[in-house]
């Protein structure tokens, strides 16, 4: 196919190739008759699709046709079920064959810097492995149908504010070890269609002109075969864009960038070489949809549905559970109030360009109607309105009274459409005061009260957690979202979500709170690696939440973690078994997750880093061992430097549990680096070489040229403080030892020993 596409555009005028580098309209790009060449469609996604048949935008203002609404991300995520979400992904790819699409957008695989970025309802998590994890599987999941996707928004777009022009200043090593893993992982294990460049700056470059980024990472490292778009608008210079690795503009501007690569070619500023390398990845995208397309292809839109109630109800957090009073006994209870709008009129997804017109619409209301069966009294009161930020005192009352006179409240709140979008930032984590107002009223009449929350982004839990005696955080659900909360709080289904983010107790507390969103047109990420959990853990900080956390129905045991060796090369595969066990009294699931801790590094590292998660499913009494393998990137970190991945030798520690914070079981191994190839210099230290192996053996052949006086001024030094020594002694520069052994061990003799370990 290769050799035929070359054929193909060697035929073409420049003004045909420039042509199949930008839209033809906001979701089409352009066709070219003369060669039988077809235009393909692409739609929004990354939970649904999007499709506009009329009127068309990129922002989500007009109608698009029913399609099913799967959960968003911020809540499939918590369900940390690889299998599901490609279940999902298959389901969307079917939709998309139905509806001719060739490329859906998504998944948007960005990190949760910050609690209030607008569109962390359509990002999966703080943590990079769980973030790349799932778009691995949703990307597998479409893809799989013939249908391409869009990996989205590469890279660093973590906030709304200034979204199209904010430069993000952020140190290689952060970059690399944060912002980058998930992209990396989806392109190498997946291969998505299609990479979607951002709008933003990184370290002074425009994304969509960036080099460094789109050819010299994502190609040349990489290993990226597909072809690279722009989000909608975010060209800022379409030759620059073109020679950096940007090879298609979307949405169309009319053949006006096409233009300025045709006299670009023409003036000699371009080699045509260049266009010709973007347009043959193109039409090597355009080929396989053809290739993939199935005709009369249709999806059955329950079956769809059910999915999306199965998404939901694995991504709802049980957060709190006092007296256990989930799930409710309805052959018990006589008297539930259900109270709050959201309760019958659901939000169950994110506002911007992911909007999506649900083909049917499930409220939470109806479902505990049709659950609770005609037994059991159901109230409701309206609580707040949607629309209002003014507290009603009479719809308080009425809540209160309905609330008084049941056994049970269930209150519907959260974040209001208005509160978080594509497009604005929110200025912090509060709920509306009218739904705190109605918490607080409500507590004061009725102590058996369960709150259900509807956010796409955290909310501020503290001190209203402590009056409830339930939470369940149910994210925005999708379609099928009032099922799911229903299953759950009548224990249908037993909840098995894990926060995929930290809930901080208050906006203050997040790492990027003096950062965040910058100002003067930069925003810069001093808080280097220390994002989310690895943030809060290293400083021991209490958290409303941590990350991985959430509650079941049953209860399990994790025992018998085993390696697979005691002592490794960094070039060698890691075994690690666990056995769990469900030791309550009915079927659960559980998220296994593994966590990596250097216990003694030269660099500054996170006190723990997710390395792999497993979710397990088990009946009652039933024990199952799950096994993990890790590599040596699991243990690396980026030097600096070496501007490359390194394994420091020395010892480990692999952790097993059930959050950050709760950690079961735990074994050392030792690590023993042949990745760590830095360069010594005369300006290093004794302690930067004692991390190294043959460095450790430089160290003691320097000892021994000292001078005995040097020797005896150390032992006296001792006796008097020898911690100032020791450390005096290990932090010098090693050219210093050459001043202090008054010529027993020279420049010489040094340069000597540096150039024999670094020749090593």
């Amino acid at each position: 196919m290769e050799q035929n596409i070359k054929e193909l555009i060697s035929k073409m005028t420049l003004e045909e190739k420039a042509s199949l580098c930008s839209g033809a309209t906001d979701w089409e790009t352009k066709s070219i008759d003369r060669f039988n060449i077809p235009s393909m469609m692409v739609a929004d996604g990354p939970h649904g699709i999007r499709k506009q048949e009329g009127e068309t935008d990129n922002l989500g203002i007009h109608d698009s046709k029913p399609a099913t609404c799967f959960p968003p991300a911020c809540a499939i995520a918590s369900s940390w079920n690889t299998e599901l979400v490609t279940k999902v992904g298959e389901a969307l790819g079917e939709e998309c064959q139905a509806e001719n699409i060739d490329i859906l957008l998504g998944p948007g695989v960005n990190i949760k810097r910050s609690p209030i970025c607008g569109r962390n309802f359509e990002y999966f998590s703080e943590d990079p492995v769980l973030s790349g994890e799932m778009g691995v599987a949703w990307v597998n999941g479409v893809q799989s149908q013939g249908v391409g996707t869009s990996l989205k928004h590469y890279v660093a777009n973590n906030q709304e504010a200034l979204r199209m022009s904010i430069d993000t200043i952020i140190e290689e090593r952060v970059l690399r070890e944060i912002y980058l893993p998930a992209f990396e992982r989806v392109v190498k294990r997946a291969q998505p269609w299609t990479v979607m460049a951002a709008y933003n700056r990184v370290n002074g470059t425009y994304v969509s002109q960036n080099k460094y980024l789109l050819t010299d990472i994502l190609r040349d490292e990489w290993g990226y075969d597909g072809f690279v778009i722009s989000d909608w608008g975010a060209v800022d210079d379409r030759v620059k864009g073109l020679k950096a690795g940007l090879d298609f503009e979307m949405p169309g501007v009319d053949g006006v960038t096409d233009m300025q690569i045709v006299e670009a070619i023409k003036t000699g500023k371009l080699d045509e070489s260049v266009l010709d390398k973007a347009v043959e990845n193109y039409l090597k995208i355009l080929f396989k949809s053809i290739a993939n397309n199935r005709e009369g292809i249709t999806y059955n839109i329950e079956e769809h549905h059910t999915l999306a109630r199965k998404a939901a109800s694995e991504s709802i957090v049980l957060l709190k559970n006092e007296d256990n009073i989930l799930p409710l006994n309805k052959g018990r209870l006589r008297r539930i109030a259900v109270i709050g709008s959201f309760a019958k009129s659901p939000r169950y997804q994110g506002g911007g360009s992911s909007h999506v017109n649900p083909t049917k619409l499930e409220n939470a209301y109806d479902e505990i109607k049709n659950i609770a069966g005609d037994k059991v009294e159901i109230s409701y009161a309206e609580g707040y309105t949607l629309d209002k930020d003014n507290i009603d005192q009479t719809l308080l009352a009425d809540a209160k009274e309905t609330a008084k006179l049941s056994e049970v409240t269930i209150l519907f709140v959260g974040l209001p459409e208005i509160y978080e979008s594509e497009g604005y930032d929110r200025e912090h984590m509060n709920m509306p005061p009218t739904h705190l107002k109605l918490i607080e009223e409500v507590c004061s009449v009725q102590e058996n009260v369960i709150v259900v929350l509807s956010n796409g982004g955290v909310v501020t839990m503290k001190p209203w957690n402590q009056k409830v005696k339930g939470i369940l955080e149910s994210w925005l659900l999708g379609q099928a979202g009032g099922g799911a909360i229903a299953d759950i709080l009548f224990g249908n289904v037993n909840p098995s979500a894990k926060l995929a983010e930290t809930l901080p107790i208050k906006l203050s507390d997040n790492p990027s709170f003096l950062n965040f969103p910058g100002t003067m047109g930069e925003v810069y990420y001093k808080e280097g690696v220390y994002v989310g959990y690895r943030y809060y853990d290293a400083k021991e900080m209490e958290v409303a939440y941590p990350f991985g956390f959430g509650l079941s129905y049953t209860t399990f045991e994790y025992s018998d973690l085993q390696l697979s060796k005691n002592e490794i090369l960094d070039t060698e595969e890691l075994v690690v078994k666990v056995k769990i066990k469900n030791t309550g009294n009915c079927f659960g699931k559980e998220v296994v997750q593994l966590y990596v801790r250097d216990i003694e590094c030269r660099e500054i590292r996170p006190v723990k880093e997710l390395k792999s998660f497993i979710k397990v499913a088990l009946q009652p009494g039933e024990e199952k061992e799950v096994k993990f393998s890790l590599r040596q990137r699991d243990f690396a970190f980026y030097e600096r430097n070496m501007n490359d991945w390194v394994v420091e030798s020395g010892e480990f520690e692999i952790l097993v549990g059930k959050s950050s914070q709760d950690i079961y079981l735990k074994e050392k191994v030792n690590v023993d680096s042949t990745s760590d190839k830095r360069k010594f210099t005369r300006y290093s230290t004794a302690s930067d070489l004692i991390t190294h192996p043959i460095g450790k053996v430089f160290v003691e052949q320097m000892g021994k040229q000292m001078s005995q006086e040097m020797v005896e001024r150390k032992e006296k030094a001792e006796s008097d403080n020898s911690e100032m020594v020791s450390a005096m002694m290990t932090d010098t520069a090693l050219c210093k030892a050459v001043t202090f052994s008054k010529g027993a061990f020279s420049g010489e003799m040094l340069q000597g020993l540096l150039d024999k370990i670094n020749n090593s």
